[in-house]
């Protein structure tokens, strides 16, 4: 009892001590919890511009589509016209990225033929919402199929993905799930979402500062909770045996180009790498956007042929 009340009205040194260092790291915890909520909402509620692009004055004359996702709501697509009964290649952007950026890609794909989508993910350029860096995603990707498959002027049973980042595990994730998916392009992909969570901290420059990393992929997982039993991408890898695949990962973002080598490695033929100086495809110069839009088409002329006719 002597003990408890000294730790409770301490007099003595040892007393003291133990109540300072209890005091402090509660403080120490306190500001833990307050840092990391803050980082963890910045990073699922990314800083982004909402592009005032009117798809009436896009060249390509793109189809507006909605569809409905899941537990999410309207999403809205811009669909880019190719030969009658071609193939569809879904392009979906990555973090903090969105739509607009990949347009200077779609007419390297559609003058080939390919009918192209773009949108845009939640959090992402028009959509409200939060990131779920890929849970959510691969549901918004696979709900973009279903509605360009409800049409009668694109080859029904095939479809392309590229994805960067995001979109690329939310592009391989729809495509374990989908054998309409005949090929995918991903670049810079990782294999769970809390590991880009992880890259976003350590990213923001607080990774160093006590417990901020392991508490804001903790609020992550509570926050997607619902997701708990989702696998990461490396199980549903063996899904994607006849599937033809090219990852791209890029000299310049290591820990992204290390997943990637890693989910390339495990991943069953057949399966392409490719490894650039850099990535990032928006922030590319014109001649560098050229080779990686070539080595892109290129590999969906290979894998996902053209077989529509001229005139819709």
């Amino acid at each position: 009892m002597a003990v408890i009340y000294e730790l409770r009205h301490p007099t003595k040194w040892y007393g003291k001590l133990v109540t300072a260092t209890f005091a402090l790291a509660i403080f120490v915890l306190l500001g833990a919890v307050t840092i990391s909520s803050f980082l963890l909402y910045h990073i699922v509620l990314p800083p982004h511009a909402r592009s005032d692009i009117n798809a009436k004055d896009l060249p390509g004359h793109p189809d507006v589509i909605l569809f409905d996702v899941p537990g999410v709501g309207i999403r809205e697509g811009w669909l880019f016209p190719g030969l009658r009964r071609a193939p569809t290649v879904v392009l979906c952007h990555g973090y903090q990225s969105q739509r607009g950026e990949l347009l200077t890609m779609i007419p390297a794909l559609q003058e080939h033929g390919y009918n192209v989508l773009v949108f845009d993910f939640a959090a992402h350029g028009v959509s409200p919402g939060v990131s779920t860096f890929g849970y959510r995603e691969a549901t918004e990707v696979r709900a973009a199929i279903a509605a360009v498959a409800r049409r009668d002027d694109v080859d029904r049973g095939r479809f392309g993905l590229w994805g960067a980042n995001l979109g690329g595990y939310a592009a391989i994730a729809a495509a374990e799930a989908d054998p309409r998916v005949r090929a995918v392009v991903v670049d810079s992909v990782y294999n769970q979402p809390a590991d880009m969570v992880a890259l976003q901290v350590e990213r923001s420059g607080l990774a160093g500062l006590p417990l901020i990393k392991r508490l804001a992929r903790r609020g992550f997982l509570w926050l997607n909770r619902g997701y708990r039993h989702e696998p990461p991408l490396s199980q549903g890898l063996a899904r994607l045996a006849g599937v033809s695949k090219l990852y791209i990962s890029a000299g310049d973002d290591p820990e992204l180009a290390r997943s990637t080598r890693e989910l390339f490695l495990r991943s069953p033929e057949p399966r392409e790498q490719t490894i650039l100086a850099k990535g990032d495809y928006a922030g590319m110069m014109d001649d560098e956007k050229r080779s990686y839009e070539n080595r892109t088409v290129s590999f969906f002329l290979l894998n996902l042929p053209i077989s529509g006719s001229p005139g819709r």
